[in-house]
């Protein structure tokens, strides 16, 4: 089991004993969603793969903030902006903006990449190193950006 899957059952656990019932709900939904990959691909998910799952659970999560905010719903706003600082404890800590267009610049150096055709090359590699520290989104627009600029 990955130390990321084990730290998930532990604090499942933990939060158990501590009876931290919508803590412990959040994080069972996590884990279930992570159960349900491995079961369907019949593998067992490396950090990187747990990482990948937590970053989508965390984005829709975020997309739901923002439609019941824009919506006024105050009470489920305040549920998501729950689980969504839950699932932040799991991620590792994000690069800030400066962090990432720097890397996207050397990265786009390194490789010699000039056009649009090259996107897919950079992007290949910046999401490796990347992993769970920087929103895709941002990646790609930055790149998309320095390869039309």
């Amino acid at each position: 089991m990955s130390p990321l899957k084990q730290h998930l059952a532990d604090t499942i656990v933990t939060s158990m004993k501590a009876r931290e019932i919508e803590r412990v709900k959040v994080l069972r939904n996590v884990h279930a969603v992570i159960k349900q990959i491995e079961i369907d691909r019949r593998i067992e998910l490396e950090d990187a793969d747990v990482l990948d799952v937590l970053q989508k659970q965390l984005k829709q999560r975020q997309e739901s903030l923002a439609i019941f905010t824009e919506n006024d719903r105050k009470d489920l706003a305040v549920k998501e902006q729950f689980e969504i600082d839950i699932i932040n404890e799991y991620m590792p800590k994000q690069m800030d903006d400066s962090e990432i267009a720097a890397l996207v610049s050397s990265e786009i150096a390194a490789q010699g990449a000039t056009s649009m055709r090259d996107m897919g090359a950079v992007m290949g590699e910046l999401k490796k190193k990347t992993a769970g520290r920087a929103d895709p989104g941002l990646i790609s627009k930055l790149v998309r950006d320095a390869l039309q600029g």
